[in-house]
């Protein structure tokens, strides 16, 4: 058990100017508030949780106000002090740190998904204030990890789960990788305690086998930097099982198969230095191709900095080295805690420490900007998860992106009217198709043009946050410049009949008497069918008589898919039949564009011919009717009724047949296509679903090709229909 004295002391070698008097008294009112409180091991609930909190934050060297904070962090949610208390006890910062802590404790972020998202974004906004609260809650989290083996095992789970998909991430991000990997390896015990057990026993096992690699290892590297008359400190260590673990996961591998399960660390005086210690460890081992990172040049967004190499080192084994200076590994160690660092009493000032707020001001400027919860919340896991490229304009200047990132993440992360107006990527000076994953050190150059806008499709190209928010607010934008034209036209078309003009004033007349806030709201709901136009007439002319003549339907053919050029005639492909809810990609021809699956065979005889491919997303309202033609495959028994029952249960399932053909007839079965009018591919899954759960159905599934289907449509051929389905779509 800690005392206080052992507490103050470890503030002192640190920080010899603290307020020796601060902490005891914040030492002997947090043990009266908690006096009688246990937790679930037994022991008292002062000594086992927020002094050992505060404790691990002295690791960090942080200041005063913060270590007082862990030793208060639960007196006002848990006992009866008040925050009032608190300030006239221990001023305005620590009461407002404690209160934010509280604030952050209530929060259950792994509830339903829509809560969890929502108060994922008060915990943003709290850290937004003062980073501070998001240490004291880390090291909060990850003693009660340390500690988690005394909860029931639901509890556990929860706590387990919640830690390793935000606490964990959440503390890479603020670049406190050691805090991060500790979280993660606690997590991974008790969500998965079977796995981790075996990765120890792999360990001790090999141990036996081969002796104990690491300090043999670190002995050889350290002679070989001594060799080369640098000054450099060596540290070794087996990896984490977690990390061990995930790499087993990601290369489908088993842990013999693993080499690279030893990292090194060469802790440098100078940048300098640490290039000096590259090239003597590769003068001495060979490297690893394609495992070189050169974070100094080209930092992580977190501000981490360091040199990784893989060499084959002791008994050919592969072994991870990371060089960096002791002011990196500083930052790469405390991450944004190293801005309350001190020493000596002085608060250190660290030239590689990045602002902890920048990252946070671009999250609240999202949430300002109103982002859907559920959609804020993939944005920032997106943002928090992934591992980095660097990549370079053509002016030299470096960007990083998630791995996996495309020109699109690209464009918006150079700005987010840069990425509107994508039209094309250049990479390493080739034209390249716009999903095209970038990796590191390919120059990018992002071609614009004012005409072009996201596409609906895009969001399932692209790898950041920033990216699939700045398009999903962009596609709102246009859908809402869409429906306003196409209500205003429909508004016209309504007064034209009643013998009226439809002026700006008429219509914010309308907008009033109909309780709408703007014209535009009104116009909208008129698109979207919430409203007919026959009533906003009404509205200003009670009087005039309300015209049952049916109205045109809000949906417009050029609608129905995103991405189309000005006068492009469409034409879907009849061998792939797309469908919404198909990724489809267009290939341009003479006067239009023709309609393919992402999965279309027909593709594959353009791959040389890029230039012609073109990015294409279907609409939300494209789904709205089952007039979508899609051809299936059905294998019927051959007795009385079955073609009847079938027929019968694609019409109760909300789908029309267009064409019934039967390609084959048995004495037992008949083969049969059946070409279907639906919205999308989920409404044909519900279809498929329910003709495979009758007896009388032996086969049934989407047919992609007229001549699997048996048909009698040719190579080059549009079906008839085609123009119903969309007609000369004009954008």
């Amino acid at each position: 058990m800690i005392r206080a004295y052992e507490l103050v002391d470890r503030v002192r070698d640190y920080n010899p100017n603290t307020d020796v008097n601060l902490l005891l008294r914040a030492y002997v009112f947090g043990a009266r508030a908690h006096g009688g409180q246990t937790r679930a091991s037994g022991e008292p609930y002062f000594t086992g949780h927020p002094l050992e909190v505060a404790w691990i934050l002295t690791e960090f060297r942080l200041d005063d106000a913060t270590i007082v904070t862990a030793l208060l962090h639960d007196t006002v949610e848990d006992t009866d002090a008040t925050e009032d208390e608190i300030t006239e006890l221990f001023g305005a910062e620590i009461a407002g740190l404690v209160s934010g802590v509280t604030k952050l404790t209530k929060l259950e972020l792994s509830s339903a998904e829509s809560a969890q998202a929502e108060n994922f974004r008060k915990l943003l906004l709290a850290m937004a204030k003062d980073v501070r609260v998001l240490l004291v809650k880390l090291a909060d989290r990850l003693h009660n990890m340390r500690t988690i083996e005394h909860l029931k095992p639901e509890k556990k789970a929860r706590i387990a789960r919640e830690t390793m998909e935000i606490y964990a991430p959440l503390a890479g991000r603020m670049g406190m990788q050691n805090m991060r990997e500790q979280l993660e390896d606690l997590a991974f015990g008790a969500l998965n305690p079977e796995g981790r057990t075996s990765i120890l026993r792999r360990f001790i096992k090999l141990r036996r086998e081969t002796g104990d690699l690491v300090p043999q290892i670190s002995a050889e590297i350290a002679e070989t930097l001594a060799a080369a008359g640098l000054k450099a400190e060596v540290q070794g260590r087996e990896k984490r099982p977690y990390s061990v673990w995930r790499k087993m996961e990601e290369k489908q591998t088993a842990f013999s198969q693993l080499s690279d399960i030893y990292g090194f660390r060469v802790l440098c005086e100078t940048e300098e230095d640490c290039y000096g210690a590259l090239g003597a460890i590769h003068r001495r081992w060979r490297a690893v191709p394609e495992r070189f990172k050169d974070y100094i040049s080209g930092p992580k967004a977190n501000g981490y900095r360091s040199i990784h190499t893989t060499v084959y080192g002791a008994r050919a084994m592969r072994v991870e080295v990371q060089i960096r200076t002791r002011e990196m590994h500083d930052v790469a160690e405390s991450g944004v805690a190293a801005h309350w660092s001190y020493k000596n009493g002085e608060q250190v000032s660290n030239r590689f420490a990045v602002d902890p707020f920048s990252w946070l001001r671009d999250l609240v400027a999202r949430l300002e900007k109103g982002d859907a919860p559920a959609e804020f919340l993939e944005h920032v896991k997106l943002d928090m998860f992934t591992d980095q490229v660097f990549c370079f304009t053509p002016q030299g200047d470096v960007v990083g992106l998630p791995r996996g990132a495309t020109p699109i993440d690209f464009a918006y992360e150079i700005h987010t009217r840069v990425g509107d107006h994508c039209a094309g990527a250049l990479v390493d000076g080739h034209r390249v198709p716009l999903w095209t994953r970038l990796r590191n050190g390919q120059q990018v150059e992002i071609i614009t043009a004012e005409g072009q806008k996201p596409s609906r499709h895009w969001i399932d190209m692209v790898s950041t946050g920033r990216a699939k928010s700045a398009i999903r607010r962009a596609l709102r934008e246009q859908l809402r410049v869409e429906q306003i034209a196409l209500g205003r036209d429909l508004a016209q078309q309504a007064f034209a009949r009643a013998g009226r003009e439809a002026g700006p004033k008429t219509l914010a007349a309308a907008a009033t008497a109909l309780t709408f806030p703007s014209v535009d709201g009104m116009l909208s709901a008129i698109a979207r069918g919430e409203i007919g136009a026959r009533h906003v007439v009404a509205a200003v002319y009670p009087d005039q008589p309300i015209s049952q003549e049916t109205e045109v339907s809000p949906q417009l053919p050029s609608m129905r898919l995103r991405g189309l050029r000005r006068g492009q005639a469409v034409r879907y492909c009849p061998d792939c039949m797309p469908i919404p809810g198909d990724r489809v990609m267009g290939l341009t021809r003479r006067g239009g564009v023709e309609v393919h699956a992402i999965s279309c065979p027909h593709l594959a005889d353009y791959e040389d011919a890029l230039e012609r491919w073109q990015d294409l997303g279907w609409d939300p309202e494209a789904a709205a009717l089952a007039t979508n033609l899609v051809r299936i495959s059905l294998t019927l028994a051959n007795q009385p009724g079955a073609l009847g029952s079938a027929c019968l249960l694609i019409g109760e399932q909300g789908a029309n047949i267009d064409n019934l053909v039967i390609t084959t007839r048995k004495p037992d079965f008949f083969l049969m296509s059946i070409t279907l009018e639906v919205r999308d591919t989920k409404h044909l899954s519900g279809i498929l679903t329910a003709l495979r759960a009758q007896d009388y159905v032996s086969h049934a599934d989407r047919t992609t090709s007229a001549e699997q289907a048996g048909g009698s449509m040719a190579k080059g051929q549009f079906p008839e229909r085609a123009p119903a389905l969309t007609g000369p779509a004009r954008t």
